[in-house]
């Protein structure tokens, strides 16, 4: 079972770096359930868009990953690092992450990625990232912006 989810994950990441969204979102059970801190908790359509969204929009990207564990018969991490250009301020972001998945059926059925907030604000937002990024009200603010965006993405019609 470890090497069908070796083999998923690395198709994941591997499509990632290509930013192949297609081949990310086949990796997906058809309910996926995705969490992370900007996003917040996404379901099906909402996190398949969410990659489609990131891909398409993504600028001097590149990705690496390592460390795939697997905890039991369900359970696999993985550690991943995505540097890229934030599309808003022009900043470089070197987001390091811990991926966090279980498998049913031969898919990803969840998938949590975890990072510092204030981290990430700090580096694509600049000084009012590293001055505020750790309060709630600033990050609520992150995450109802990044929300707004996949929605209007979403509403846009993806090609």
């Amino acid at each position: 079972m470890s090497t069908n989810r070796d083999e998923l994950i690395n198709k994941f990441y591997s499509s990632f770096q290509k930013l192949d969204y297609n081949g990310m979102n086949s990796c997906y059970a058809d309910d996926i359930v995705f969490f992370d801190p900007v996003f917040g908790l996404l379901n099906g359509n909402e996190a398949r868009s969410m990659w489609e969204m990131l891909c398409k929009n993504a600028k001097d990207f590149s990705l690496t990953y390592d460390n795939i564990q697997h905890l039991d018969d369900e359970y696999s991490t993985c550690d991943w690092v995505a540097t890229y250009t934030f599309s808003k301020t022009g900043k470089r972001v070197v987001n390091k992450i811990k991926a966090n998945m279980r498998f049913a059926d031969g898919k990803i059925a969840e998938h949590s990625d975890a990072f510092s907030l204030h981290k990430w604000s700090s580096q694509a937002l600049g000084f009012s990232g590293w001055l505020l990024g750790w309060n709630s009200f600033f990050q609520r603010k992150i995450k109802n912006g990044a929300k707004k965006n996949l929605l209007r993405f979403m509403e846009a019609g993806r090609s």
